[in-house]
C-alpha cells in the first residue's frame, strides 16, 4: 500500500529470512503455532489509516450511546443470556476489508465487529520476531494512539487482572491446549500471569468457582473469557453439561462478559450508517428481496470465523432458510488485490484491537493484526497451497 515501502521489502526479502522468523516465533511456544504466518507485514499510511480510525471512532459513538443496550437487546439468544451482564466489554475488534470503490479508490470497508478478545498476547511477540528479522522503517508502528509494547501490555494487564491477584483470575476457554489460537493463550499467561484454564476443570461450590494447581484449590474472582458459546454448543454432553455452571449466578466478574459478544456482533450492522460501513439489512426485514443478489453476500448472525456465510446467493438460497431473523444481507464489496507479492497479489483485512478499562468514557483503539489472502474468502480453507497469505501485522504511519 506504500509502494516504495512494498518494493522495498519484497527486494529484501529471502526465504531463510522468513524461516529464521518462523523459528523465532516457534521457539518460544514448541508446537504452539498452529495457523500460517505470511511472508510479509503490510504498510498503511498515514491517510488511510485515518479513515479507519475514524470509522472506529462513528461506530464507537453508537455503541457509548445511553441507549446502545436496549437497540442490541434482541442481539442476546435467550437462551444464551448470563446474569450478571457489565455496563461495557473491556475488548472490541473491528475488521476491515482493503478495498476498491466504483472509482478504483483503495477504502477501508467493515467487514465484521465483535465485543470479544482477539489474539492480543500473540501480537506481541509477532511484532518482535519481525522486527528481529525484518527492516520496518522507525516511522512506522503495529501499534496505534502512541502506544508502544510497554504501555499495551500495562493497560491489557489492567483491564485483566482489575484489582485481583493474578492466580484469581483465569483465561477460560473449551479445551484450550487443542485451539488453533492456544499460542496466544499461552503468550497472554506468561505476559500477565494468569493461569490457562479449561472448562471442564471448573468446580462450583454454591456460588462461587474454583480451579486446581498442584492439588490446591484457588478461588476464581474473575475470567478473562476466550469461550465462543457457539463451540461450546459443538462439544460433547459431558463439556456442554459442564457449561451450564457458567449460565447460573456466580460470584465472579467477566472480561469481557459473554452477552456482548452478541450485543456487539453483525447484529450491529444494520444499525451503523457510514460509507465505510456496507449497507447491511436483518433478512426478514427485505420485503421485496433485492433483484441484484449477486450484489450481497449472506451471513449468519450466531456464527464465528466466517462460518456460514454465503457468497453466491439465489432466490432459492433464501428461501429455504427458515429463521430469516436470525440473518442478514450484506452488500458485497470488492477486495483489493493490493499486496504485491512474488506472484499473484494478496489481499488483506486489517483487525483493530480497542481496549476499554473501567471507568474510561471510551475505548481506545491500541494495535492490530491483519490476515493476507489469495483466496475467495480471507481464511486458511480459501488458501490452501499459497505462499505470502494467513496471519500478519500492519504497519501503520505514525
Amino acid at each position: 500500500m506504500v509502494p516504495f515501502l512494498r518494493n522495498a521489502f519484497n527486494l529484501a526479502f529471502s526465504k531463510k529470512a522468513y524461516e529464521s522468523f518462523l523459528l523465532d516465533i516457534e521457539s518460544k511456544y514448541l508446537n504452539a503455532l498452529d495457523f500460517r504466518v505470511a511472508e510479509t507485514p503490510i504498510f498503511v499510511d498515514k491517510a488511510f489509516k485515518d479513515k479507519i480510525l475514524e470509522t472506529c471512532e462513528s461506530i464507537v459513538d453508537t455503541i457509548v450511546s445511553t441507549d446502545f443496550k436496549q437497540l442490541s437487546e434482541a442481539a442476546i439468544p435467550l437462551s444464551e443470556k448470563i446474569p450478571n451482564e457489565n455496563n461495557h466489554p473491556q475488548f472490541l475488534i473491528f475488521d476491515f476489508g482493503i478495498c476498491e470503490n466504483e472509482l478504483g479508490n483503495l477504502t477501508p470497508q467493515l467487514i465484521e465487529l465483535q465485543g470479544f478478545p482477539s489474539l492480543f498476547g500473540y501480537e506481541l511477540i509477532h511484532n518482535q520476531a519481525i522486527q528481529n528479522h525484518f527492516e520496518i522503517p522507525d516511522n512506522y508502528s503495529c501499534f496505534l494512539n502512541g502506544f508502544d509494547e510497554n504501555s499495551y501490555v500495562t493497560l491489557l494487564r489492567e483491564i485483566v487482572l482489575a484489582n485481583h491477584p493474578a492466580e484469581n483470575v483465569v483465561l477460560l476457554e473449551v479445551l484450550p491446549h487443542q485451539q488453533k489460537t492456544r499460542i496466544d493463550f499461552y503468550c497472554t499467561s506468561d505476559i500477565i500471569g494468569i493461569p490457562v484454564v479449561c472448562i471442564t476443570e471448573l468446580i462450583k461450590e454454591g456460588k462461587n468457582l474454583y480451579y486446581e494447581r498442584s492439588g490446591k484449590k484457588i478461588p476464581i474472582k474473575r475470567i478473562y473469557n476466550r469461550l465462543i458459546f457457539n463451540d461450546l454448543q459443538q462439544q460433547t454432553p459431558a463439556i456442554q453439561e459442564k457449561g451450564k455452571i457458567l449460565f447460573e449466578e456466580l460470584n465472579v466478574e467477566w472480561v469481557p462478559h459473554p452477552n456482548w459478544f452478541y450485543r456487539i456482533s453483525k447484529y450491529l450492522l444494520p444499525f451503523l450508517k457510514h460509507p465505510n460501513v456496507p449497507e447491511a439489512i436483518f433478512l426478514n426485514d427485505c420485503n421485496p428481496i433485492p433483484t441484484d443478489l449477486h450484489n450481497y453476500v449472506l451471513k449468519p448472525l450466531f456464527s464465528f470465523a466466517g462460518q456460514g456465510v454465503v457468497i453466491d446467493i439465489t432466490l432459492s438460497t433464501i428461501e429455504k432458510i427458515k429463521d430469516p431473523e436470525n440473518w442478514i444481507l450484506q452488500k458485497k464489496v470488492t477486495y483489493a488485490n493490493i499486496i504485491q507479492t512474488p506472484d499473484t497479489a494478496a489481499k488483506a483485512e486489517i483487525r483493530i484491537f480497542y481496549f476499554w478499562k473501567d471507568g474510561d468514557a471510551r475505548p481506545i483503539a491500541t494495535s492490530n493484526l491483519t490476515r493476507l489472502s489469495k483466496g475467495q474468502m480471507i481464511g486458511v480453507n480459501y488458501n490452501q497451497n499459497k505462499e505470502w497469505v494467513g496471519g500478519s501485522l500492519a504497519y501503520f504511519e505514525k
